[in-house]
């Protein structure tokens, strides 16, 4: 499992648009990996139009935004069009790199445990070290303080 502070290592996931995502193909730029249980849910909804409505201003500190959930190509494919977000969305249906990042939770559901994603932000720099993490996050504020994360860098 990867540590602040530390090298992230390199990963490639399916993407909307029909590319892979490769975390060393990113060098150079700092890169937020946001982590959300589903697509087209409330909060998760709520989370991605938040990164949308910011990506200008994450791309002008030479930041790149990408969303990771289980969910299949077929079902980001219509969330992203849907909600129109300008950033891509990694389908990690292996649960690979969930499980580097650690996000794989018990959680309650209607009553029943169930293992799913914890929401969880990470905020990787230019030379591909892990500086910033957030779990457990609640949406409301959480991209103000990413990016506050991000300037500060």
């Amino acid at each position: 499992m990867i540590k602040l502070d530390h090298p992230v290592g390199n990963f490639v996931l399916p993407t909307t648009g029909g590319g892979e995502f490769s975390l060393a193909n990113h060098l150079g730029k700092t890169i937020v990996i946001y982590f959300y249980p589903k697509d087209d849910t409330p909060g998760c909804t709520t989370e991605g139009q938040d990164f949308r409505d910011h990506w200008t201003a994450f791309t002008e500190k030479n930041c790149i935004v990408v969303g990771v959930s289980r969910d299949a190509l077929d079902s980001h494919e219509q969330f992203k069009a849907k909600m129109g977000f300008p950033f891509e969305l990694l389908s990690d249906t292996n649960e690979k790199v969930c499980d580097l990042f650690g996000v794989m939770k018990m959680k309650n559901m209607y009553g029943k445990q169930v293992r799913g994603i914890e929401r969880s932000t990470f905020v990787v720099d230019a030379q591909g070290i892990l500086r910033r993490e957030w779990r457990g996050v609640k949406v409301p504020g959480h991209v103000k303080d990413v990016f506050d994360c991000i300037a500060g860098l």
